[in-house]
């Protein structure tokens, strides 16, 4: 594996970092403004539709499809074939993706009763819900355009820019319920006016830098060209394989909105701690991952391939397992540190932990399977992630209707993990069945050194944790401190046996 792909992912990393930094501080002041409250679980369900459909569009099936095709036609044609591509390929994707928008702000409350049937019996919530949802609806259309935009400076090399979006929209949710929220009857009603101007407001960003590299240019509706054809060929299967992690999370909120009032929001921010991790390790190993693998095959090089998915997975057995673990320990913590605050009640972190340590036994998988689906997508095998995920999603719905009875919210977060479980393992085994994927020598080194500075790092935050009680009465301050302190030993514990097990740098690279 090349230096520069190693220097890519960190530099798309430390940006994801910042982004899931101002992430966790805009769910500190949701929390503290809205708590989990009945207000709070119809802004979720409703940030969960387009939510969802970005994750399609703008960063799942669309992105997956491109990004191969895009590399295929920019190896083989010349500049000026390839703008054209793409200038056929955002007309269409543009077109399609508006209708949708239209469609989904007059079809709101179909869309609620669809994802929340629960509250088909509370009014106040269900009418909420679907006002909040018309209002963020247009935000489908701006984000799946940056996340096309984004694919391109991707498969140039330029990564960093698009992984500062999400910056901007965390900083539109702030400032949008901070400077905003009184001026409604409702405050999160400021805060779905805030995602929708984040979207625009990260297109206008990223279309610079498209310009710098000349392919900004007019978008043409181009159906028939064939491009654009194999996109929509490569995408239709995608569009469920890509999502798997999605369809759970939304299996859950459908399942939640018949728990008590509360149960949404104690999911949502349960989910949005363990996307810290996710984000940080996942997102970057997959945006820059991709394009490598699909860059390969299109030059049939097929051991630079087996190394980079290889080195792929390494990562993210050293550094998946520790933050689940941190996760799983110091949940409490984390979570009086970030949340407890304002209409934040102590039950409400209690709560919370319950989904947290659920969602910590996924993290390892929610990470694995990025990689995995990639591998299949930069092969444009987009088929045998479908059938793989429908499985996954089988047993995910069953585990649900299960799990919900003995362990509430908690038993869905529980449910989701063991579904992602099923579906990194029969997308790997896939995988080396086909010879695609031959694991190279020293994996067992890095399992033992693995599990034994996992074992020392658990043993020492252990021994340093002090009681939630304690958490509950210190200031943010002085809790913000001890976190850190315990995140730093923790961290410092688990690398310095790491090296004593005999893990280098150049192991992380090669």
């Amino acid at each position: 594996m090349s230096k520069q792909l190693f220097k890519s992912t960190s530099v798309v990393a430390f940006m994801t970092f910042l982004s899931r930094i101002l992430g966790l501080l805009r769910e500190t002041v949701f929390a503290s403004f809205f708590g989990a409250s009945a207000e709070m679980d119809a802004f979720l369900i409703a940030f969960r539709i387009p939510n969802f459909m970005r994750r399609l569009f703008a960063e799942g099936c669309f992105s997956q499809a491109f990004i191969p095709v895009l590399s295929e036609v920019k190896s083989a044609s010349d500049f000026h074939d390839m703008k054209r591509f793409i200038q056929n390929v955002t007309g269409t994707l543009g077109i399609i993706v508006l209708l949708v928008s239209i469609f989904g702000m007059v079809t709101a409350e179909g869309w609620t009763a669809v994802f929340a049937p629960g509250y088909w019996h509370e009014p106040l919530k269900f009418e909420l819900a679907t006002h909040l949802l018309r209002i963020m609806f247009p935000f489908i259309f701006f984000i799946t355009i940056t996340g096309l935009v984004g694919s391109i400076l991707n498969v140039f090399g330029k990564f960093a820019i698009p992984a500062v979006t999400p910056v901007i929209l965390n900083v539109c949710m702030i400032v949008a319920a901070l400077g905003l929220s009184h001026y409604f009857k409702y405050g999160v009603e400021a805060a779905a006016w805030g995602v929708s101007f984040a979207g625009l407001v990260q297109l206008l960003f990223l279309l610079p830098y498209l310009h710098r590299i000349g392919l900004l240019a007019m978008p043409k509706w181009g159906w028939r060209h064939p491009g654009v054809q194999k996109i929509i060929k490569l995408m239709m299967p995608a569009l469920f394989g890509a999502s798997i992690a999605q369809i759970s999370l939304l299996l859950d909120t459908i399942f939640a909105s018949f728990l008590k009032t509360g149960s949404v929001s104690w999911l949502y921010y349960s989910d949005r701690v363990m996307q810290f991790p996710l984000g940080i390790l996942g997102v970057a190993l997959s945006t820059v991952v991709l394009p490598h693998l699909s860059r390969q095959h299109a030059l049939k090089d097929f051991t630079e391939y087996n190394r980079a998915l290889d080195w792929a997975l390494r990562l993210v057995v050293i550094l998946a397992l520790p933050s689940a673990l941190a996760l799983a320990m110091l949940a409490g913590p984390i979570l009086v540190t970030l949340f407890q605050y304002g209409k934040f009640t102590m039950y409400d972190v209690q709560m919370t932990e319950y989904s947290l340590w659920a969602f910590s036994f996924g993290l390892l998988f929610f990470i694995a399977v990025k990689i995995a689906v990639a591998a299949y997508y930069a092969r444009q095998d987009m088929r045998t992630p479908v059938k793989i995920g429908i499985i996954a999603v089988s047993v995910n719905m069953i585990l649900n209707a299960i799990l919900i009875w003995p362990m509430a919210h908690a038993g869905l977060a529980l449910a989701t993990g063991i579904g992602s479980a099923v579906n990194t393992s029969l997308l790997l085994w896939g995988l080396y069945k086909q010879k695609i994927y031959v694991p190279r020598p020293g994996w067992g080194k890095v399992w033992l050194a693995a599990i034994v500075a996992n074992m020392v790092m658990g043993a020492i935050l252990y021994c340093m944790q002090d009681s939630l009680v304690m958490w509950h009465n210190w200031h943010a301050l002085i809790r913000a401190m001890h976190l850190l302190v315990l995140i730093v030993v923790g961290s410092a514990t688990y690398f310095t046996v790491l090296w004593v097990c005999g893990i280098r740098k150049h192991d992380l690279i090669l």
